[in-house]
């Protein structure tokens, strides 16, 4: 194998060195068992690729010749070419052989290609060997320029930063091959931003070249950088790009007020917490950095005034803290103070970083309302105070220079009851009507002071009055008490302890004194404990049959100044009781007891009673109901019912009590006819009067007699008086039954007519048919 290899190299010598000196290259197609041939026209390369494979390297637009061995030189061979390009990029010459690029060639595009050729004879196209393939590789050259694919760029840097310090980093790519040359070998520089930043060649870090820059002096830079291939030699090629560099804020400046003196004035009633006036400190730094505090460090208003910061605007807000005087005093002086909150220790050394203000504030005098002497007022009166007498007094002054008078008064909406009053001039309060603890306690009004010059300015002040106690009640039972005392009790026996109550309320509580009257202090039934409230027996063998009840008059007194009384009744009952004590029966059987009847038989004559007047008062209404006259009520009766009311009028002449509205005729409902009552022209003609009447004399006489008087007496009540009923209903068959309208006397009446109007008209017909017949009985 190494006398083969070394047969084969000494066989491709000999063309090579030929074919470097003779123009255009030629691959010579040599037998299957020999290697191939790759030239070109600056070098030539010698490359086994297997054993049927050649490698032909051609810069770009070149071109290359193939040959065979079998090719003796005459037109009977024909050259064929296939394979990526073939035809389109490359182009055989059939005849020698000769491979010509119609195009340009690209590296960046294709860098290979992988061609097939064989010679065949030129008159049958057959192949006189078998196809070889070889590969033609583009050889780069420096055609493309450094770009900068993410430009352009932009960076910060903190100001104030040392020299050397990294901003940023920067790349540049290169289309042509690295590994060929120094097509792709960059080198960076920067053109434009000198002095204050530098650039590493190979690296492309960029770093400041000044120290100390201020952001205050200059914010922004604008750096451009250059890549250049071949090393940076002359006729590489370059790219550019544009970096922004911009330096970010630190704390570096102090605050700064734009002046040392400020002047505000303000009203003396202006409402705390109101703001008086604004003070800025400026600061060159930005954001947070410029961020400051307000303070008041000294002045005669520190405990008035306060001053808080505005983060928005960045400025101190001096505000009131404390009611201002025009009076006491007309200006004030402070000292307000700027420092950053946020303080960089770096720079701690170009501080202070702090500023000082003087702040004069003018009070401006105004109108302003009454001022009481005190914000409130208590006051104390006995309940028996007199009326009229002065309880207490407030005062109020004008604060003004002025000094208006001042008018008092009191809101009666806190005063209903109108209990007191007040003097406009002096503000003495009088008691206007009679107090009384016990209803209330406390009286709360308020009092208003009004200037007599501006009735705008008020004042209001509220007044707490108590009411002190007097002893102006008697005490009396805490309720009402009833002691039972057993027939059989023994002597000295408690019966009943009472306790007493008093609407007074004393300082040192209540102590009452009980005791009997003074024509009573010798009872020999009972006594009574004078402190303690123990009504106590005398004796025993106390008899219900003989007296059930004893009333024990007590006198109760309090400790008052001076003391009261009141005498309160103690009832005590006497009952029976079983032999413990235990009390059994306290009613009136006892008294009835020697009548040798028990209760149930008193109960059972009791009921008998009752009974019997039951039964009379049936009989009294059943006698009354037969003396009535009978009343059909027969649903077919016509006739008129006369019903009795129990209810009494306003007498004979009251014609206005009843309205009689309903009875009139509908359809003239509007038109209301009152009642015409014909007073007689006759002049009264006093009656003589009539002797007692006799008992022999008939009543039935008597009351005719009387009757007839009154109805030929025409100044007598009730008076004539015409009521017209003119509406008897709507379809009537029978028409009308009013006799007002008819023109024939009673007598003349003929009633028969009745029985023709139906079986409805019947009964009425025999009524009034037996009505006539009476008459004329």
């Amino acid at each position: 194998m190494p006398e083969r290899l070394a047969e084969m190299l000494l066989d491709l010598w000999t063309p090579l060195i030929i074919l470097w000196i003779a123009l255009p290259p030629c691959i010579y197609m040599a037998p299957m068992n020999q290697s191939h041939v790759l030239t070109d026209s600056l070098a030539v390369l010698l490359s086994l690729w297997g054993d049927d494979t050649a490698i032909l390297w051609v810069w770009e637009g070149l071109f290359s010749c193939l040959h065979t061995d079998l090719d003796p030189g005459s037109k009977k061979i024909k050259y064929i070419l296939s394979g990526d390009g073939a035809g389109t990029i490359f182009q055989i010459n059939d005849v020698t052989g000769d491979i010509h690029a119609i195009k340009r060639l690209d590296r960046e595009e294709k860098a290979e290609y992988t061609l097939t050729a064989q010679a065949v004879d030129w008159e049958t196209n057959k192949p006189l060997e078998p196809p070889s393939e070889f590969i033609i590789k583009v050889q780069d050259i420096n055609d493309n320029a450094p770009e900068f694919l993410n430009g352009p760029y932009h960076a910060t840097v903190p100001e104030m930063s040392i020299l050397g310090t990294s901003v940023t980093n920067v790349t540049a790519t290169d289309a042509d091959d690295p590994v060929y040359g120094n097509s792709a070998k960059l080198v960076y520089s920067i053109l434009e931003g000198q002095p204050y930043f530098s650039i590493e060649p190979e690296t492309a870090i960029i770093k400041t070249a000044l120290p100390n820059m201020d952001r205050e002096a200059k914010e922004e830079y604008l750096v451009v950088i250059q890549a250049k291939d071949m090393g940076g030699h002359s006729g590489g090629l370059s790219g550019t790009t544009t970096l922004t560099v911009t330096l970010t804020d630190v704390n570096d400046n102090p605050p700064k007020f734009a002046q040392s003196l400020y002047h505000f004035s303000v009203p003396e009633d202006v409402v705390l917490g109101t703001a008086i006036g604004r003070v800025k400190a400026n600061d060159q730094d930005v954001g947070e950095n410029a961020q400051s505090s307000y303070d008041i460090i000294d002045g005669d208003g520190t405990a008035l005034f306060e001053i808080t910061s505005d983060a928005q605007a960045q400025d101190g807000i001096i505000r009131l803290r404390k009611p201002l005087d025009f009076e006491t005093k007309k200006s004030y002086t402070l000292k307000v103070e700027a420092a950053n909150v946020h303080i960089d220790p770096r720079f701690s050394s170009r501080g202070p970083f702090k500023d000082t203000a003087t702040v004069k504030i003018v009070v401006e005098d105004a109108d302003e309302p009454p001022v009481f002497s005190s914000p409130t007022y208590l006051l104390e009166v006995h309940e028996n105070a007199a009326l009229n007498s002065v309880i207490g007094q407030v005062t109020a002054r004008d604060p003004d220079i002025t000094s208006s008078p001042i008018r008092f008064s009191i809101d009666r909406h806190t005063d209903l009851e109108r209990q007191f009053n007040i003097n406009a001039d002096d503000g003495k309060i009088t008691l206007a009507t009679p107090l009384d603890r016990e209803l209330s306690v406390w009286h709360n009004i308020t009092i208003i002071a009004t200037e007599i010059r501006n009735h705008s300015q008020i004042s209001r002040v509220p007044v707490a009055i108590k009411v002190l106690d007097v002893n102006d009640n008697a005490p009396e039972f805490a309720s009402e008490y009833e002691a039972f005392l057993c027939e059989n009790g023994k002597p000295g026996q408690v019966i009943q302890t009472v306790s007493a109550m008093d609407k007074d309320d004393p300082k040192n509580g209540h102590y009452f004194l009980y005791s009997l009257l003074p024509e009573m202090v010798n009872n020999p039934n009972f006594t009574i404990k004078k402190n303690e409230g123990k009504c106590i027996s005398f004796h025993n063998g106390f008899n219900r049959q003989k007296q059930e009840v004893y009333l024990l008059p007590i006198i109760i007194s309090d400790s008052g100044n001076p003391p009261l009384s009141s005498t309160s009744t103690l009832t005590i009952r006497v009952c029976g009781c079983s032999n413990d004590g235990v009390v059994q029966s306290c009613n009136v059987e006892a008294y009835v007891l020697p009548i040798g009847l028990s209760m149930g038989a008193l109960i059972a004559i009791l009921a008998c009673i009752i009974l019997l007047l039951v039964i009379v008062v049936l009989f009294v209404t059943l006698r009354r109901h037969k003396n009535e006259p009978l009343i059909i009520k027969d649903d077919e009766d016509v006739r008129e019912n006369i019903i009795r009311y129990d209810d009494e009028g306003g007498g004979e002449e009251d014609t206005e009590a009843f309205d009689i509205a309903t009875l009139q005729n509908p359809d003239g409902i509007n038109g209301f006819l009152p009642r015409k009552d014909i007073k007689p022209d006759l002049q009264f003609m006093p009656r003589q009067g009539l002797a007692p009447v006799p008992n022999g004399v008939d009543v039935d006489e008597f009351i005719n007699v009387r009757l007839h008087e009154a109805d030929n007496d025409p100044t007598a009540p009730p008076y004539d008086s015409i009521q017209i009923y003119g509406y008897e209903g709507r379809g009537s068959v029978a028409g009308s039954l009013s006799s007002l309208e008819s023109t024939t006397s009673d007598s003349d009446q003929n009633f028969d007519y009745l029985s023709d109007w139906g079986p409805r008209f019947k009964r009425l017909g025999e009524l009034y048919s037996v009505g006539e017949s009476d008459k004329e009985t």
